[in-house]
């Protein structure tokens, strides 16, 4: 155990050991835990700082849970990559629930966490009680998707950690003019771990392969009934002004169709916004706060 996280492994429907971080305590049953779901190829690190600032607030200090998905971080490699779906992701996150007691939560999501999230909302409804949801959307843009599918196809594999920096930068600098070098070493760390002294993307490589079927010459199909959903609780919804995968017009309908919808725009960062920065673990710290205020339990 460390001082900040303790790591947590259960098993699978299916027998594969799966991690989690777990910070901060058990607190009384008016303050909501926070889930924390990762994107398509990232992990429970990418929510550290942010699940510090929840876990740590001096006036409300919440149970924070960081999931690594199968594939992913410290979870085992499944045997059949057919396997990285989100319907099987969010069958093992409930899982992680029941293992550890979590009848309901706020949940936050990046990217591919927000769509677990709107699947969990379809199969476990109860469990959802708020749901921040990071540049992500019932609409994916398929240029958008098809970048992220090139990066990972083609991803460089850098010989140092300072290379691997570099890298992110120049991949995604244009995106992300808002990040400082702070900024970018710290989120680089997220993304790789050291093997063989050399830093390594820490994902199933197969995991490309769920998306090399993906015809882009067609419309992407949408997951607006899924998203009423989330009609019934609090919902933040958060978009990089740079993103290329969430547009205006996509995140301009969520807010018709979910009224209550609290939604941020963060300048100068793309898909997706770290969420560490630009003084938002604040106003989501606020957001949770306010839905445990109307009853939202």
């Amino acid at each position: 155990m460390g001082d900040d996280f303790r790591d947590f492994f259960y098993t699978s429907g299916n027998g594969l050991r799966l991690h989690a971080r777990i910070y901060g305590r058990d607190l009384n049953e008016d303050t909501l835990p926070v889930v924390c779901l990762p994107g398509l190829s990232r992990n429970a690190r990418e929510f550290h700082e942010l699940a510090l600032a929840l876990s740590q607030d001096a006036k409300r200090p919440r149970k924070v849970v960081a999931f690594d998905y199968r594939g992913r971080g410290r979870s085992e490699r499944d045997p059949d990559w057919r396997n990285y779906t989100v319907t099987v992701e969010a069958e093992d996150i409930a899982a992680g629930l029941t293992v550890l007691g979590i009848a309901h939560a706020a949940f936050i999501g990046t990217s591919r966490g927000g769509l677990i999230i709107m699947a969990l909302a379809a199969s476990r409804p109860a469990a959802l009680r708020a749901a921040v949801l990071n540049d992500i959307g019932p609409v994916i843009e398929g240029a958008g998707l098809a970048h992220i599918r090139s990066y990972l196809v083609n991803a460089p594999r850098p010989e140092s950690f300072e290379e691997a920096v570099r890298l992110q930068k120049s991949v995604h600098g244009q995106a992300f003019p808002a990040l400082t070098d702070a900024d970018w070493e710290r989120h680089t760390h997220t993304l790789y771990r050291i093997e063989n002294g050399r830093p390594v993307p820490d994902y199933d490589r197969r995991l490309v392969k769920t998306l090399q079927k993906i015809d882009f010459s067609r419309p992407m199909a949408t997951a607006w009934p899924q998203f009423v959903g989330l009609a019934r609780i609090p919902l933040l919804a958060i978009r990089g002004a740079n993103s290329g995968l969430l547009s205006r017009e996509t995140f301009a309908e969520m807010a018709r169709r979910h009224p209550a919808l609290e939604a941020i725009e963060v300048d100068g960062q793309g898909h997706a916004p770290l969420l560490e920065t630009a003084d938002l673990p604040r106003r989501i710290a606020g957001f949770i706060a306010r839905a445990e205020r109307r009853g939202v339990r």
